[in-house]
């Protein structure tokens, strides 16, 4: 007999290619993974010295080896290291494995670890602000889901932005970025909060500035860019964010050993090889599994629920905007896309959030109105606020309890491990 899956075990893995276009009465599948030994969090470098493992290679955020402050011996010791200035090529963990091939901005601007430390860094760094107060962590960093959990996002001199910071992982299937989409690229985005006076209150000319006077930055930016700019900076903060990824979550160990649940023992004794490949995908998916509700949830977010009419693709968000009338009611509401593309139908309509890891993330929406994620299923299940623009694909659903509990349990069964970063050790 044949050791290989068959065609009907792996369906559900070639659907999900056309999730992110299709319609409310389409059929949906979920993202499989692509093979039973992902995992995220390991500490080991890749075996080939320019494949950049993400989600399973720690130290590409792991910062230069040491402690404290980066001395500018240290620096130039790793910037003599010609491995650091390798070109990388990109691995995706497993769920994310399956838009392997639809990263964004690598041809423009490829990876290096050199450049990656070098946005770790910048990320960080508070001097980036016009009153070194801020970095970009302030409202985006790990130990709160690399988002913040306020409503808005809160900026130099505790000024009070009118938006929900968005979250900093998973830009790496991204392209137009901020809740309506207004930057044209990852690099684009990772500059402006530092030219917005209620963000860092800096100018991109002074920042600039600022780091060609911080003789280890500028030993950096020399080795990596040539020199100091605001492009160079964006550059390396996009690096560094594009390899921030969620790794495997308990729904990509069920759907990856699900793939085998009708493989026959003669199967199994034809190939000792597919029988390990097996027995390590059924391992993973009982040390990490999914509840009862969370299985039942699954279904609903395929299925009845119809979630992945926008909560589609290997990230599962299909980069596209909606309006859910969040907000709409105020006097003056907060237009969206609207005001980026000036189309009628864009009103009030904001990009689509990834569900990975959104148990994290709370608050929600783009104005951080809905504090959990019952309240956010409860608004679905009403279909939205009723205005003028609400989009097509929000309706009624009617879900018992039950079934919102169950596809809450789902979408929290969707969080993987993030890869450890250093906060610290910036130059000196």
């Amino acid at each position: 007999m044949s050791s290989k899956p068959t065609v009907a075990r792996l369906v559900g893995a070639v659907v999900l290619v056309a999730l992110s276009g299709c319609g409310a009465d389409e059929a949906s599948a979920p993202p499989t993974g692509s093979g039973p030994s992902d995992g995220a969090g390991a500490s080991s470098v890749s075996a080939q010295d320019d494949v950049a493992r993400l989600g399973a290679d720690d130290s590409l955020t792991a910062g230069i080896p040491g402690e404290g402050d980066l001395s500018t011996d240290e620096i130039r010791a790793w910037l003599d290291d010609a491995a650091n200035h390798v070109e990388l090529k990109v691995e995706l963990p497993m769920g994310l494995r399956l838009a392997a091939g639809q990263e964004k901005g690598l041809g423009a601007n490829p990876l290096t670890r050199a450049k990656i430390e070098l946005g770790r860094q910048l990320y960080f760094d508070t001097r980036l602000s016009a009153d070194n107060t801020i970095s970009c962590a302030t409202c985006h960093h790990p130990d709160t889901g690399w988002t913040a959990h306020t409503p808005t996002g809160v900026g130099i001199r505790d000024q009070v932005g009118g938006r929900n910071s968005p979250v900093a992982y998973n830009r790496i299937l991204s392209d137009l970025q901020f809740w309506d989409g207004r930057a044209e690229s990852l690099e684009a985005q990772a500059v402006g909060p530092i030219e917005n006076p209620i963000e860092m209150g800096n100018t991109h000319d002074a920042c600039v500035e600022t780091l060609r006077g911080i003789e280890g930055y500028r030993l950096q930016f020399e080795s990596v860019f040539e020199g100091v700019s605001i492009d160079a900076v964006g550059q390396a903060l996009a690096a560094f964010e594009r390899v921030i990824v969620t790794g495997p979550s308990p729904f990509d160990y069920h759907d990856d050993a699900t793939r085998y649940d009708d493989v026959t023992d003669d199967e199994l004794a034809d190939d000792p090889e597919y029988a390990a490949q097996v027995a390590a995908a059924r391992a993973a998916r009982e040390a990490a599994p999914m509840s009862v509700s969370a299985i039942r949830g699954r279904g609903l977010f395929f299925g009845k629920a119809n979630c992945t009419s926008c909560h589609a693709g290997a990230n599962l968000a299909d980069e596209t905007y909606r309006n859910l009338g969040v907000g709409m009611d105020a006097a003056e509401p907060d237009l969206g896309r609207y005001v980026i593309t000036k189309v009628e139908k864009d009103k009030g309509a904001f990009k689509t959030p990834t569900v990975r890891n959104c148990e994290q993330t709370a608050p929600y929406m783009h104005d951080g109105s809905v504090a959990t994620l019952e309240e956010v299923v409860a608004l679905y299940n009403q279909g939205g606020h009723a205005n003028p623009w609400l989009d097509e694909k929000v309706v009624k659903l009617d879900l018992s309890d039950q079934e919102q509990a169950d596809l809450v349990a789902f979408m929290k069964a969707c969080t993987g491990p993030f890869p450890k970063v250093e906060t610290g050790r910036l130059p000196q």
